[in-house]
């Protein structure tokens, strides 16, 4: 039934390809927001890895297993693309003058921001990796491709997939363990430097105390006040 539907592809047959779009157009999506962590990109992403699919469709080899390894690869490097192209739109816009100030609109989307929130906070995490790791984990872990399908998604041994997903898990590892480590744990200098700051805060309030009490006592001398009472004698 693959080799069929290769071939169909393959013969530009266009039913084919909406067979082939509605069976993995969302594992493209899936991949393109765990990737950048973006759900309005990934439907961007989705649309150009189809056409790119479409375009270069004659060079999708006859024989096979599924279709998915070869459509996340077009994915895969239709995100490298754009990534380039942002870093190139961002350094543009460092050469452009600043314009006015513009509003301020996050409070209207607060509410529905959690789960964007989350996933920016795994990307953020993926892209501690090298981008090469980083492929081959989303491919072989998220997308639970075998070592095969991935290496036919990157175009790459199946040792090196092997060896980048070994390098990636010690990598995220090493990077949660350094996550869980409790953040209010201070070093020994710095509770000693916290202890000389709090004494050095109370001795400023006792000398401003003193001084505040001598002058109450100065002025209630010259005013008939008692220093204690607050009242006239």
């Amino acid at each position: 039934m693959t080799a069929i539907l290769r071939a169909r592809i393959r013969a530009g047959d266009t039913e084919a390809f909406a067979e082939l779009f509605d069976e993995h157009a969302q594992a493209v999506y899936r991949h393109a927001a765990w990737t950048d962590g973006d759900h309005a990109g990934a439907d961007d992403v989705v649309s150009l890895t189809f056409l790119e699919a479409w375009r270069i469709r004659e060079t999708l080899r006859p024989d096979g297993d599924g279709l998915r390894p070869w459509l996340l690869g077009i994915a895969t490097n239709v995100l490298r693309n754009r990534r380039r192209a942002a870093r190139r739109h961002r350094a543009a816009l460092t050469r452009v003058p600043a314009a006015g100030t513009v509003p301020d609109f996050a409070d209207e989307v607060v509410g529905r921001m959690y789960d964007s929130a989350q996933l920016a906070a795994a990307a953020a995490a993926l892209r501690a990796l090298r981008r090469a790791d980083r492929e081959v984990f989303l491919l072989c872990v998220w997308q639970e491709l075998d070592y095969a399908s991935a290496a036919e998604a990157l175009g790459v041994p199946i040792g090196t997939v092997r060896s980048r997903l070994s390098r990636a898990r010690v990598r995220l590892r090493a990077l949660a363990e350094a996550k869980l480590k409790p953040e209010t744990e201070l070093k020994p200098e710095a509770k000693l430097n916290d202890d000389a700051a709090l004494n050095r805060e109370a001795e400023l309030k006792r000398e401003a105390g003193l001084k505040d009490e001598a002058e109450l006592k100065q002025v209630s001398k010259g005013q008939g006040l008692n220093p204690v009472r607050g009242d006239y004698r």
